[in-house]
């Protein structure tokens, strides 16, 4: 079965547009983004039927990387081609990436690093982060083996204080997915061939997976040499290894940065607080510590640089995948190794919110009530992530 394209192919203008202003309005975190892509481009513009865009999710939740902005590619290239779909996806990375550069500026620049505001954000991280793995637990740990294993994968990460154990603790998940969760796996049947509507070869997507696997191989080499090579061998493999979305890469950019001694405990979680509060992908939280590590090029280079190490996995993992879609979604084995790979990555996620979130956020008893009633307005309030960041801000100005 092929997949149709239900409106004629538009203007790269159009999806430079379109993505621009959903760059810019997008609040809320990747599963907000998938609401507005929705309400925009399936419902509003007609791009795309609802199976199709399904579809799509359903794809870029199989893969590493930062779910919203790969469903932006797709959607952009089944418009416009690729070059529209890589111009739409810088589009709606831009805003969010320009506006962390700038919070880092400004964070250095005035030494506010403890200021009451940047403890508030620390706050909010804590209760965005709590909420997070809450809900994060309840979707892909439903059943006592997959919540064992997290806690068990939660326990060896406190327990050896090695972030290194990261990616081995993901594979053990897939392991223990193929062993225990095959019978579970539900694989689906006849998905559409996403390659027919994108315009894309085998051999375009093996050149792809090639490069993403030469990179991925270069990225150990490049780790520990001086300057940009070990900023993109840091930013690069974490962007390979992220499953399940923004507030996962947290555990593995804390140990690539904070635990290595680039960037201080404070400015990483004001930055992560602050990102909380702005529109587009939480990814560009890479730019705003490449711009705080101190290198001998421009800050904003820097920035730069690491952002895009690490959201070019995603890409080249996506172009490399599509054409091979339908059987990936129909091989059971394949289906129950990403299900304990999430489980695993769920335990990840724990181990960060205690060490740095819960340690260096919750600081004396004040600090903890906030935490609790912003968790309170997000889990029960339902607000949105950038009011309650808006608020938390406020608060730590005046009593924290």
């Amino acid at each position: 079965m092929q997949i149709s394209l239900d409106t004629a192919r538009g203007s790269i203008s159009e999806v430079l547009r379109v993505f621009l202003r959903l760059g810019c309005t997008s609040f809320g975190g990747p599963v907000a983004h998938l609401g507005y892509f929705q309400n925009e481009l399936v419902q509003r513009r007609r791009w795309v039927s609802e199976a199709t865009f399904a579809d799509v999710v359903a794809l870029c939740q199989f893969l590493p990387g930062p779910a919203s902005s790969q469903v932006c590619f797709v959607l952009g290239t089944l418009r416009s081609g690729l070059l529209g779909g890589f111009l739409g996806w810088m589009a709606f990375t831009l805003p969010s990436a320009l506006l962390m550069i700038g919070f880092a500026y400004g964070v250095h620049a005035f030494d506010v690093t403890s200021a009451g505001w940047i403890r508030g954000l620390k706050v909010a991280a804590v209760a965005v982060v709590a909420q997070a793995v809450w809900m994060m637990a309840q979707r892909l740990c439903p059943d006592v083996p997959r919540l064992a294993l997290a806690v068990v994968c939660a326990a060896v990460l406190l327990a050896t204080r090695m972030p290194l154990l990261q990616p081995a603790l993901i594979a053990l998940g897939a392991i223990f997915g193929l062993i225990l969760l095959q019978d579970k796996a539900g694989a689906a049947k006849d998905r559409p061939d996403f390659a027919a509507g994108l315009r894309l070869s085998r051999k375009m997507a093996l050149a792809s997976l090639a490069l993403f696997l030469l990179l991925l191989a270069g990225s150990l080499v490049w780790h520990g040499m001086p300057g940009l090579p070990d900023l993109f061998a840091r930013f690069y493999r974490t962007g390979s290894l992220v499953f399940g979305g923004g507030h996962v890469v947290l555990p593995l950019l804390e140990g690539e940065t904070v635990r290595s001694g680039l960037i201080p405990h404070g400015s990483f979680l004001a930055g992560y607080g602050a990102a909380q509060a702005l529109p587009g992908p939480l990814f560009t939280f890479a730019a705003f510590l490449g711009t705080s590590i101190p290198t001998d090029w421009p800050a904003w280079f820097t920035g730069a640089w690491c952002l895009g190490a690490i959201l070019l996995p995603s890409l080249l993992l996506i172009v490399g995948v599509l054409p091979f879609w339908a059987q990936l979604t129909g091989n059971a084995r394949a289906q129950a190794a990403l299900k304990g790979a999430n489980a695993a990555v769920v335990g990840l996620l724990a181990a960060a919110f205690y060490d740095p979130v819960c340690i260096n956020g919750v600081t004396s008893l004040a600090a903890g009530t906030m935490a609790l009633v912003a968790l309170v307005m997000l889990q029960f309030a339902k607000l949105p992530n950038w009011a309650v960041v808006l608020t938390c801000t406020a608060a730590g100005q005046f009593f924290l």
